[in-house]
This record gives structure tokens, C-alpha cells and sequence, in this order.
């Protein structure tokens, strides 16, 4: 891959607010304009609910998810990774704490990801690479939920037993891999 063309989009989870002081996206956004590689992060619209409706125009229109776009998302970023690349072609998706149902939550439910099944061979179709990211101990996804993704996806899977949601302020593992990758 030329790293002059591809670019990181960093999706972030629902409720995130000022995205560069949630959780490792501010930090993985500038460790990788340290390291020369084009990056965007902006707060989404919709942050709390994170419909799928608004998030996946701005995913086009606004951040310029493309053939060259690694797309990263994190929870309710994961699925709209998944869920737009069911139609757009990209370079690779990073996912991270995803799953595939509303787990009961009414919030999660209104975003509309889970509404209908997922076109699995639509993403693998449309995507170079997926990796995911996934702990065991996530106190939100069930493994199981998680494990599916991996299953449907045949991503390459890293496991955690101790990071739970990855509401960490670094994360390492996801900057060392996407320096692999780039």
C-alpha cells in the first residue's frame, strides 16, 4: 500500500462526545500524523444514538470514506463500518468491541444497525483486510457477540481476556497493527 493515498477514518462509539479525549482516539489520530500516515478524526453528529441514517452519509460526505480508507471503528463505530461496507468499497476495517444485535438496548435499537441481517459477503467482498479487536471481559459485548463478527467475517481476530470495552486512553496493539498494514 502507498501510504501517501491511504488514510485512517477513526469511528468512534456512541456517546463519545469530544472524541479527542475519549478513550485512545485522540491518541492513536496523533500517533499516526507522528508517523506520516493521514488520519481522521471528528466528532460524529448524532453521538449519542448514532443512527445509522446520519452516521453513514457523514461517513461519505464528511470524513471521505473511500477505496483508499482504512476505516476504524469502535463499538457502535464497528457497526457502521460493517454496515457501510456492506455498499462501498474501502482498504480495510479495523473493528473493535463489535457485535451484531440491539442486545436488548432500546438506544442501541434506534440506531438502526440491527434492524435486519448483515451482508457478510458484501463486507468481506468490499473490504481488503478486517481485523477485530475483542476482549472477553468487555462489560457491554458479550463474547459470543463478538465472536460471531469473527466467524461471519473470518476477520483476523487479536483476543483479549483483560481490556474490556477498550476504553483505554492508548492503544498500542491497534497502532502497531495498522503500522503492519501500512
Amino acid at each position: 500500500m502507498d501510504m501517501e493515498e491511504v488514510k485512517v477514518v477513526i469511528v468512534p462509539g456512541n456517546g463519545a462526545g469530544n472524541v479527542e479525549a475519549a478513550n485512545w482516539y485522540g491518541w492513536l489520530h496523533y500517533k499516526l500524523k507522528e508517523n506520516n500516515v493521514k488520519s481522521i478524526l471528528r466528532n460524529m453528529p448524532d453521538p449519542i444514538t448514532a443512527r445509522e441514517s446520519v452516521w453513514l452519509p457523514f461517513m461519505q460526505d464528511e470524513l471521505g470514506c473511500d477505496e483508499n480508507t482504512i476505516i476504524v471503528g469502535h463499538s457502535s463505530g464497528a457497526e457502521a463500518a460493517m454496515r457501510y461496507t456492506e455498499t462501498h468499497k474501502v482498504k480495510g476495517i479495523v473493528l473493535v468491541s463489535a457485535c451484531v444485535t440491539d442486545l436488548g438496548d432500546a438506544n442501541e435499537r434506534a440506531s438502526g444497525y440491527y434492524n435486519r441481517l448483515w451482508q457478510w459477503d458484501s463486507i468481506r467482498a468490499n473490504t481488503g483486510f478486517i481485523a477485530q479487536y475483542g476482549s472477553t471481559d468487555d462489560p457491554f459485548i458479550p463474547w459470543l457477540e463478538q465472536k460471531e463478527v469473527a466467524d461471519q467475517l473470518n476477520s483476523n481476530l487479536f483476543k483479549f481476556e483483560d481490556k474490556g470495552h477498550f476504553m483505554n486512553t492508548a492503544f498500542p496493539e491497534l497502532l502497531a497493527f495498522l503500522k503492519s498494514v501500512l
